[in-house]
């Protein structure tokens, strides 16, 4: 058998960004395909590593590995941390890079800076389920944003990308600072409608029809399910917002049921307190493939844990996109050692 080790390539974040700008839709149906792979038993997704620290306790760094199938054919991994305190020195809180295997060799072949990648991923993912978790429910004309930071803004952008317009835009978050922030951002985009910062949660969520959880948090704290009287859909992006009893009160759908149910997420809670995954009605998958109808009279929350399949399969399309603009950075001689005897 004959193999060919596959050239070492560096792709740094404005390339990355290059190959993304203006391909949300793009980027949307690759999210579609891959769920839809994963459906059908077509991936691999093991449990993701969480590295915390015992002197950093708000600080972590993930490790994502997996393997897709169908027309991306990759394996890898995404190493990602979060450290919420880099924030206050103007340092964004994420940082990370995906590695890229070969399929037959194993050798990796592609390091992308992938922060750019997470943040896109996890909006095309969002929008994805807005979109189809709205279809038989009257459309959301009011948006509420529950934390304000990087993935908020890449998230807005998804939804503008395709096709999603508001009456109102509404804006909530713990340091006003990022409140205003985020406001300024919005003035600057077609399709808010009235945009309005709410002094508080309670505010802000009663006056949305579509609430976007993107926070920090690492335990629940909105925990009153009369604040979701009016049946919104919730986005719970950060997956530990919400307390046990908005769970409960709520239709929940996941991405990934083994994987969501873990780490001490909003419905891996209710799961430690009732011993069962009742309270979990459906996947992402189930919902494209149509085995399941949505509720009109219940709030429905999406809580998607952030499959490594959909940083892979998004991280290959932007090799290839990298690759045929001719723009490529090959590290020569990455690997030296290639002959087993020397």
């Amino acid at each position: 058998m004959s193999v060919t080790v596959p050239p070492f390539a560096v792709i740094p974040g404005a390339q990355v960004g290059e190959a993304l700008r203006g391909r949300e839709r793009d980027v949307v149906a690759l999210m579609e395909e891959t769920y839809r792979l994963h459906d059908a038993g077509r991936t691999h997704n093991p449990p993701s590593y969480f590295l915390t620290f015992a002197d950093r306790p708000t600080s972590r760094i993930i490790a994502l590995p997996a393997s897709v199938g169908g027309d991306v054919n990759v394996d890898g991994i995404k190493w990602v941390s979060s450290f919420p305190e880099n924030v206050a020195a103007g340092v964004p809180r994420a940082s990370a890079v995906l590695i890229l295997n070969d399929h037959d060799t194993g050798y990796p072949f592609a390091c992308l800076e992938a922060s750019i990648i997470n943040a896109s991923r996890t909006s095309a993912s969002a929008a994805l389920a807005a979109d189809r978790l709205t279809r038989g429910r009257e459309r959301p004309r009011r948006v509420g944003f529950f934390g304000v930071g990087l993935i908020a803004r890449y998230l807005h952008t998804y939804l503008a990308a395709t096709g999603w317009t508001f009456d109102e835009t509404g804006v909530f978050d713990l340091k006003p600072e990022s409140a205003e922030g985020f406001r300024g951002y919005l003035e600057t985009q077609d399709g808010t409608g009235t945009i309005t910062v709410h002094d508080d949660a309670e505010s802000l969520i009663r006056n949305s029809d579509l609430v976007v959880f993107a926070t920090v948090a690492g335990t629940p704290h909105v925990h009153d399910p009369a604040w979701f009287d009016h049946h919104p859909l919730v986005l719970h992006v950060s997956l530990r917002d919400l307390g046990t009893e908005v769970i409960e009160a709520s239709t929940n759908i996941v991405d990934d049921v083994d994987h969501c149910l873990r780490a001490n997420t909003s419905v891996h809670l209710v799961e430690q307190e009732t011993g069962n995954r009742e309270h979990v009605h459906g996947t992402l998958g189930d919902v494209l493939e149509e085995r399941m109808t949505l509720p009109t009279d219940r709030t429905v929350v999406f809580s998607p844990f952030g499959l490594g399949i959909l940083d892979l399969a998004l991280g290959k399309d932007v090799y290839d996109h990298v690759t045929k603009t001719g723009g490529l950075h090959v590290v020569e001689d990455f690997f030296h050692e290639l002959k087993r005897y020397g």
